[in-house]
């Protein structure tokens, strides 16, 4: 498929949609670092360095040629719950961007990819109702699927909705192909720690540790049932189930919000497990932070595992500061994630193919 990607970011959709075979003509991103990361990484498409507004006059040299598809998440911190979920928000307005580009293009399919928050709260139905309604205005049947990247292979809880339009006529029965392709690729999850040890030992050359940000107890703990809940420490990076997955991964890391990793734990299954006894000690209400130091083999989370961790390939390489870094890979969509979703758009769009043919 020949395709225009948008929004591009760091790549990490990109990466998927390519792995399943998707040849990228042209992409767009705004953002200097992401840029240049993803020329470093993404050698055959061209990425046009711009905001979207200025960028999509050139796709008019495409207007003429056919593209099958185009594919992006538009900025989604308008939409978060971990934002204010203003809907007045600038960024909001990006959907309509990316909208502009299928008006233009007329592609077989288009991708829109979101926060969770988008395809569900009823805070954003207006929003759902506009995007369904400017689908169908450009000839599309659009249909949106909430789904988890710890379904496809990915070790981390992250729910993302995706808004897919297939081309009328003939689009009858897209719905049910999608969701029977897209079951097909569901696959389970590595474990953290297998996630973690896959990308080198931390402080090495191969997996430097990158955020030094201090790890201490926090004076007045917030307690949940779970040790990898509330807040036990300073900042809001939590500590990870080295045994389970990872929760949605912030753009804000780099600092304090950067999840911690039990180095010891990762590498011994068998040792204590310090923060489950710790949370228990909480609970009885034995522990004092003002008398306990957080021990010297925790540490905070590296580029390199986090990166691993949304299952960009080895060797991605990243470009920019530290803190650009940890942004780029938190606003990634996760690679095993994107290349499941491409796989089975594809997949859809040939068996309708299929169907109208022997029709």
């Amino acid at each position: 498929m020949r395709a225009i990607s948008l929004f591009s970011g760091a790549g990490g959709m990109d990466a998927g949609f390519e792995a399943a075979g998707v040849d990228i003509l042209w992409a767009n991103e705004c953002n200097t670092d992401a840029v240049n990361t993803y020329r470093a990484n993404h050698l055959a498409a061209q990425i046009e360095h711009a905001d979207i507004r200025d960028a999509k006059r050139l796709l008019t040299r495409y207007a003429d040629e056919p593209i099958d598809l185009v594919f992006g998440g538009p900025p989604c911190q308008g939409f978060s719950v971990a934002g204010k979920m203003d809907p007045n928000d600038e960024r909001n307005t990006m959907v309509w961007e990316f909208f502009d580009v299928v008006e233009m293009l007329s592609p077989s399919l288009f991708v829109m990819e979101n926060v969770k928050a988008l395809g569900m709260l009823a805070r954003w139905r207006e929003m759902r109702e506009k995007i369904f309604k400017r689908s169908g205005d450009l000839g599309y049947h659009c249909f949106s699927r909430i789904l988890n990247a710890a379904d496809f292979g990915v070790p981390q809880n992250r729910e993302r909705v995706l808004f897919i339009g297939v081309k009328l006529p003939g689009a009858n029965g897209a719905e049910a192909l999608f969701d029977a392709c897209i079951q097909s690729r569901r696959k389970p999850p590595p474990s953290l720690r297998e996630c973690l040890l896959r990308a080198g030992t931390a402080g090495t050359p191969e997996n430097p540790i990158t955020c030094t940000a201090k790890i201490s107890l926090a004076l007045n703990p917030v307690i949940r049932r779970s040790p990898y809940a509330g807040m036990l420490f300073n900042g809001a990076g939590r500590p990870l189930n080295l045994d389970g997955l990872a929760n949605t991964l912030p753009a804000s890391m780099g600092g304090n919000k950067t999840p911690i990793v039990d180095g010891r734990l990762l590498h011994d299954p068998s040792a204590e497990n310090w923060i489950a006894v710790h949370h228990q000690k909480l609970l009885r209400g034995e522990a004092d932070a003002a008398s306990q130091t957080v021990p010297d083999y925790f540490r905070r989370l590296t580029i390199r595992e986090a990166a691993a961790v949304q299952t960009f390939p080895p060797g991605y390489v990243f470009c920019g500061e530290k803190s650009s870094v940890y942004r780029q890979i938190g606003n990634a969509v996760p690679c095993s994630l994107a290349k499941a979703i491409a796989e089975a758009v594809i997949e859809t769009a040939q068996n309708m193919e299929r169907l109208r043919t022997a029709g």
